[in-house]
């Protein structure tokens, strides 16, 4: 259903004598954009799409990869998409409110509603001391010395039985060699290597997954064999 159609059902609903707040959960649109399209008449709706059509977005070159994402990923929110934008395309500068948006826009043209996952939580026993690592990675929005902000990007290992961690920091995205000399310096920190790293699964080193198994980037696959590390 493209906007304009969007635009006449709810009209169509509303003379059904349907409340507005049923109509956005009926059509999966959010209420904001509900009340925006109320506003217009049909005239001025008119001259808003055609608007839309000829304006050229920002993220309109990574539209595909965008909607292939939330396709498969239902759940995936608009931070995380920016995160795996700014992944794979480090020289894309673009603010949350532009990425929001945007999907946002995309979800309500392919009728695909967020879904809330819901995680299941078990505690399990600490491993004997030095059996394993948790590995993960991050990134925080900080202000420098001029009051610009400025994102700050972080590898984090945490030995499982005591909590003792080990950080990098970089004001860029971290590159899978960057990552590689983190793993050298952790270990040289800790003073051995764990037997097992548990990862939270990152592009820098996962190239996808096979039915549960990661296929890893050739050069931390062959770090892992020089190493013989057990990675989970």
């Amino acid at each position: 259903m493209d906007k304009w159609e969007v635009y006449m059902e709810i009209y169509q609903l509303l003379k059904q004598g349907f409340s507005k707040a049923t109509i956005a959960k009926k059509l999966n649109i959010s209420r904001t954009t509900l009340y925006n399209y109320l506003k217009r008449s049909p005239e001025e709706m008119t001259i808003w799409l055609a608007s839309t059509k000829q304006r050229r977005k920002k993220l309109d070159p990574y539209r595909e990869i965008i909607l292939h994402w939330i396709q498969k990923h239902p759940d995936l929110s608009a931070s995380q998409v920016q995160d795996w934008l700014e992944e794979q395309y480090p020289d894309l500068r673009v603010g949350e409110s532009t990425v929001r948006s945007y999907v946002r826009n995309l979800r309500e043209e392919w009728n695909i509603p967020k879904e809330t996952s819901v995680r299941q939580y078990q505690a399990v026993p600490d491993p004997p001391m030095g059996h394993q690592a948790q590995v993960d990675f991050g990134k925080v929005k900080v202000k420098n010395q001029q009051g610009k902000d400025i994102v700050l990007y972080f590898i984090a290992f945490v030995l499982s039985h005591s909590r003792y961690k080990y950080m990098e920091w970089l004001n860029r995205p971290f590159t899978t060699r960057d990552v590689i000399q983190a793993h050298e310096n952790a270990f040289q920190w800790f003073g051995g290597i764990p037997n097992e790293l548990v990862y939270d699964q990152d592009n820098l080193i996962v190239v996808s997954e096979n039915a549960g198994d990661l296929i890893l980037t050739a050069e931390f696959e062959a770090y892992r064999r020089q190493r013989n590390l057990t990675l989970l």
